[in-house]
């Protein structure tokens, strides 16, 4: 039977979290807190719709790979925008930025709108659940 107990996972990589963790490993199911475009100095990166989705995205990815998983261990990503019409706009280099950072994986994806994020300056936050494989499963210590 699989250790289901939850335990956070936070890469050093990523801002420290307070009150929060940037994922949460129970069994070998990662689920990944939402990710705004914070930089490691806990300011949103400028540069508008592309430059935020490529950092919020990557922030994922290292929470991620902090519990040995890659990419295409994602079953889904959950996409908030605070403004549809701007990413819809800007899709085709998203999803560029998307293929650079994952190559060519698309787990099952929702896009939601909203009218604010906890970052009065954040366009997206990404969240999602990933399910890595046992052998490359690294299960930090809490």
């Amino acid at each position: 039977m699989p250790d289901l107990t939850p335990v956070p996972v936070n890469p050093a990589s990523l801002a420290a979290p307070s009150g929060y963790s940037h994922g949460t490993l129970s069994g070998n199911t990662l689920h990944l807190g939402g990710q705004t475009a914070l930089d490691r100095d806990m300011r949103i990166v400028p540069g508008g719709i592309v430059e935020q989705f490529r950092q919020a995205f990557s922030n994922v990815l290292a929470t991620l790979a902090e519990a040995g998983g890659v990419p295409s261990d994602l079953v889904s990503i959950t996409i908030f925008l605070t403004d549809i019409p701007d990413y819809q706009a800007h899709g085709r280099e998203i999803g560029r930025v998307w293929r650079e950072l994952a190559g060519p994986v698309y787990p099952a994806m929702a896009g939601i709108g909203t009218t604010g994020l906890w970052q009065q300056e954040a366009l997206i936050e990404i969240m999602g659940v990933a399910v890595i494989p046992d052998d490359r499963l690294r299960r930090p210590t809490a």
